[in-house]
């Protein structure tokens, strides 16, 4: 069973008053069979309501994050596939896309397994990546990683799907370059996330918070851990933060 909830300090923030929120979609907005929470819609639009943009950092290609994005109604940039797209509708709702991965590498690994008779699989969503290769959760990273020694690539798993991802991408870098754009940093930023891909950033927000139902390494990583698990934890994890009353 996951550990107890974490409590926080009794003024959580930092020197300076959180600007914004940082969150994963699947596992974070959804229960456990990756269905959007209705409470979650409702925490996300009571903050963008007092403008407090929400950023999605999700391992989801961006039609996927786009088409959430836009139903949800939020300001922030998004970050998709693991961190290998950028996406920011900026002031004048233009959009820009920014790629910050080279798929080329993730499809030289993914051949690799191949040949290597790793009986890998790809997601059906692997058509439209642009940055990575995605992989049905079906092998142990640990076993993907010894095939892959020695090349420039980097394996990490979001429960739901392994990324074969350009070493030195990921989310923590792209939402660093993403929010930059906007004038903030992380440690301004209230940040939820329940996998290992989510580590990285959990550990530099100003306030991580992962979930009774997170991986071992995403709640070592978060400063605290819900008793509630998926969207449950969400919403519990905000008000723990003072994001929501």
């Amino acid at each position: 069973m996951p550990r107890s909830a974490r409590v926080p300090s009794a003024d959580p923030g930092p020197r300076r008053p959180y600007r914004a929120v940082v969150t994963d979609v699947d596992g974070t907005l959804t229960d456990r069979r990756r269905r959007i929470d209705p409470h979650a819609v409702r925490a996300v639009r009571t903050l963008e309501d007092r403008g407090i943009p929400v950023v999605l950092a999700t391992g989801n290609v961006l039609p996927i994050a786009l088409a959430l994005w836009r139903s949800l109604g939020l300001s922030g940039p998004i970050v998709a596939e693991n961190g290998g797209i950028v996406y920011d509708a900026g002031e004048n709702g233009g959009g820009r896309v920014e790629r910050l991965a080279d798929r080329r590498v993730a499809l030289r690994a993914y051949r690799t397994l191949l040949r290597s008779g790793v009986p890998v699989r790809r997601l059906f969503t692997d058509r439209w990546r642009e940055s990575e290769v995605a992989l049905e959760p079906t092998v142990p990273v640990a076993r993907l990683a010894r095939v892959l020694r020695g090349q420039p690539v980097t394996v990490e798993s979001t429960g739901f799907a392994l990324h074969l991802m350009e070493r030195g991408a990921g989310k923590l870098p792209a939402l660093r370059h993403a929010l930059g754009r906007r004038g903030l940093v992380l440690e301004e930023c209230v940040v939820l996330g329940d996998g290992d891909n989510d580590v990285a950033m959990l550990r530099a927000a100003g306030f991580g918070i992962s979930f009774a139902s997170g991986s071992p390494r995403a709640r070592r990583a978060a400063r605290y851990v819900t008793r509630a698990g998926f969207a449950g934890g969400f919403v519990e994890g905000l008000k723990a933060s003072k994001m929501l009353g």
